[in-house]
């Protein structure tokens, strides 16, 4: 069987093969940025005082990092999830009021096909 081309195939395929590139440029980068190497600007450039001057403010520069504050929350919320999930009744034992309590989202206002009040029959 012959699969045919379409335009979502062509866009998924164009996207792929971007983000394989954009993978392979980002891994041939080094872990460390390249050290400036100083004398040569030093013996290249001709404004007395430059290189001194760019040295001095590079070195200065401080970047901050980002303070984590996101990662605490997050652990706790995953450890009492999986607390309840190790707790909680296997799903061939549960009933529909067990299943309510344990995932809220699933309940139904009528959980017997076919999901309607009677009188809208």
């Amino acid at each position: 069987m012959k699969r045919r081309t379409t335009a979502y195939n062509v866009v998924g395929f164009r996207f792929q093969s971007y983000t394989v590139q954009q993978l392979q440029r980002l891994t041939s980068l080094p872990g460390k940025p390249v050290t400036i190497d100083r004398t040569y600007y030093r013996s290249a450039v001709t404004k007395a005082g430059m290189v001194e001057e760019c040295e001095k403010k590079f070195t200065a520069l401080k970047v901050p990092e980002p303070v984590d504050t996101q990662s605490a929350l997050i652990n706790s919320q995953e450890a009492e999830a999986l607390e309840k999930f190790h707790n909680m009744i296997p799903f061939d034992q549960m009933t529909i009021e067990d299943l309510n309590d344990t995932f809220p989202g699933t309940k139904q206002k009528y959980p017997y096909w076919p999901h309607k009040p009677i009188a809208d029959l």
